[in-house]
C-alpha cells in the first residue's frame, strides 16, 4: 500500500542576519527564489507529494506573485505561519491526513540530496522517526557562568532537516502546549517518549543563515547542474 508523503515547507522566518528587507526564502540564487530550489530537490526525488509551504501572512503576496513572475507549477498548498516554528508547523498539520508521513523541511535548505531523502524515508517507514545529522568539524568548548571548557566533538552532532514522522506520532507530539525548548520537530516528538533514529546527513545540507551562504548554494547547485 502507497503511504502519502506530506512535504511541509517552513519559511516562516524573516532573515534578519541576512541584512537586507526581503525574505531570505526569496533570495534570487541562480536566477530563480531560493525556496523554489527546495522544492526541485523534492520534486526531484519523489516526483508526487502533497507539499505544504508555511509563509508569514504578510509574504503569501510576494509568492503568489513570484510564482507567476518564475512560472513556478509545482502544486502545494499555502499555509499561514505562526509567531514560532512550533505554531508554523502545528498549522501546517491541520491539513495532513492520518497514516502518512510528514518530511517537516526548512525551506531554505535547497541542498538536501536525494541520499539523505532515502535514507529518511526508509527509516521514518520502519521506526516512525527519522533525523539526519551530520558530524562538528570545528572544536568546541562549553561556556557556562562566565568560563568556558574544552568538550568533545565527537559527541555532539548538527541536527538538519528534512526531519521525517509518522503523521500519529507528530500529531500526537504537537497535541502539547507550546514549550520554548522546542527548537524543532525531534524535540518536541522525543517529549513525548520517541524514540529518534538518526541517519546519516550531508554536509552540503546547510541552513541558509548568513548573505556568504548564498554563494555556497549557488556554486553547488550549478555544479549539480553540470554533472
Amino acid at each position: 500500500m502507497n503511504t502519502t508523503i506530506y512535504i511541509i515547507l517552513v519559511a516562516g522566518g524573516k532573515g534578519l542576519r541576512m541584512g537586507a528587507e526581503t525574505p531570505k526564502q526569496f533570495h534570487l540564487v541562480n536566477g530563480r527564489p531560493l525556496v523554489m530550489h527546495t522544492f526541485d530537490a523534492f520534486s526531484a526525488f519523489f516526483g508526487r507529494a502533497t507539499f505544504l509551504l508555511v509563509l508569514p501572512e504578510m509574504e503569501i503576496g510576494r509568492w503568489k506573485h513570484l510564482c507567476v513572475n518564475y512560472d513556478f507549477t509545482v502544486p502545494h498548498e499555502i499555509v499561514e505561519g505562526g509567531p514560532t516554528r512550533y505554531h508554523s508547523v502545528k498549522n501546517a498539520l491541520l491539513r495532513v491526513n492520518d497514516k502518512s508521513l510528514v518530511f517537516v523541511h526548512d525551506a531554505v535548505r535547497p541542498l538536501v540530496s536525494s541520499e539523505t531523502l532515502m535514507s529518511c524515508l526508509k527509516v521514518a517507514r520502519i521506526h516512525g522517526a527519522a533525523i539526519p545529522v551530520a558530524p562538528l568539524t570545528d572544536s568546541i568548548r562549553l561556556v557556562e557562568s562566565g568560563l568556558s571548557q574544552s568538550v568533545e566533538r565527537d559527541k555532539y552532532m548538527l541536527v538538519q532537516t528534512p526531519q521525517v514522522f509518522r503523521s500519529e506520532i507528530l500529531k500526537k507530539a504537537y497535541l502539547q502546549a507550546y514549550h520554548d525548548t522546542f527548537t524543532d520537530d525531534a524535540a518536541i516528538v522525543e517529549s513525548i517518549g520517541q524514540p529518534l533514529h538518526l541517519v546519516e546527513g550531508d554536509t552540503d545540507n546547510i541552513k541558509v543563515t548568513r548573505p556568504g551562504d548564498l554563494g555556497y548554494v549557488e556554486v553547488v547547485l550549478s555544479g549539480r547542474a553540470a554533472s
